[in-house]
């Protein structure tokens, strides 16, 4: 959406659609890691009893696997599980993980979160050694959108536009894979935080952001339920950008140039 004179602001009134949004209820799953026993020396017979009164140790630190899901963000789930430097600490202990962005998480995405919360360790122990229940066969669409739910997804380019067929095709969105990686490719070359601040959209005050080079106004009026309000989250932005090429052109795979 890098042309000039794009994004014309929308209608109001986007594709209707109905449907429970991906991702939202999946289940986080967490394993925690194993810590070490310790082992206590005898006291010696007759020491006296301020020897033997010794001091609890700080409760250390429990290192846990947890599995982002839709919603998430490294505040919340730091301040969920107690993580001693709050966000900032779990965004350098997963940095190789998250990439440079620490905005920027998706579903699947594993984390490694440090807590001192023994019951949050416990209830985590819990939830992953319990057998899991057989879910109830859903009707109809909703079938599908478990599936969906289920997934998980590389955070690259490669996972982003495959989440978002996913979205795309519960929706009723048209759209392919080559289709949408043509044309951000051109738009952004894969960047998801690239931004336009020289073409007559800019000038405007609405530059054009994320892989596919949305402005805000085109973005919010054609905002897909169940993705972030981001503009700069990759899925996000490709199934708003999808969902306007749709209504004006078709698809994304009839726009084969600035749009």
């Amino acid at each position: 959406m890098a042309g000039r004179g794009k994004h014309r602001r929308p209608r109001t009134n986007p594709l209707s659609r109905g449907f429970i949004a991906a991702g939202t209820g999946g289940a986080a799953l967490t394993l925690p890691l194993l810590g070490a026993t310790h082992a206590s020396a005898a006291e010696p017979q007759g020491a006296p009893a301020a020897a033997q009164s010794v001091p609890q140790a700080a409760q250390p630190a429990k290192s846990l696997a947890y599995t982002v899901v839709k919603g998430d963000s490294l505040a919340r789930i730091a301040d969920r599980y107690d993580v001693s430097g709050g966000w900032k600490q779990l965004y350098k202990d997963n940095r190789a993980a998250v990439g440079d962005n620490p905005k920027l998480i998706h579903p699947g995405l594993k984390l490694t979160v440090k807590t001192t919360k023994t019951s949050a360790a416990k209830k985590t122990a819990t939830k992953s050694s319990a057998p899991a229940k057989p879910a109830a066969k859903p009707a109809g669409g909703v079938a599908q959108a478990t599936q969906a739910s289920a997934k998980t997804y590389a955070n690259n380019l490669d996972g982003w536009i495959r989440e978002a067929l996913d979205i795309m095709a519960q929706k009723g969105i048209p759209g392919s894979y080559d289709g949408i990686h043509r044309n951000v490719m051109r738009e952004s070359s894969g960047n998801p935080l690239a931004i336009n601040n020289w073409d007559s959209n800019a000038a405007k005050g609405t530059p054009s952001k994320g892989l596919l080079q949305t402005i805000d106004p085109t973005f919010q009026a054609y905002h897909v339920d169940g993705t972030s309000w981001d503009p700069y989250d990759p899925v996000a932005n490709i199934t708003a950008a999808c969902n306007y090429a749709a209504d004006r052109y078709g698809s994304i795979d009839n726009v084969n140039g600035p749009y």
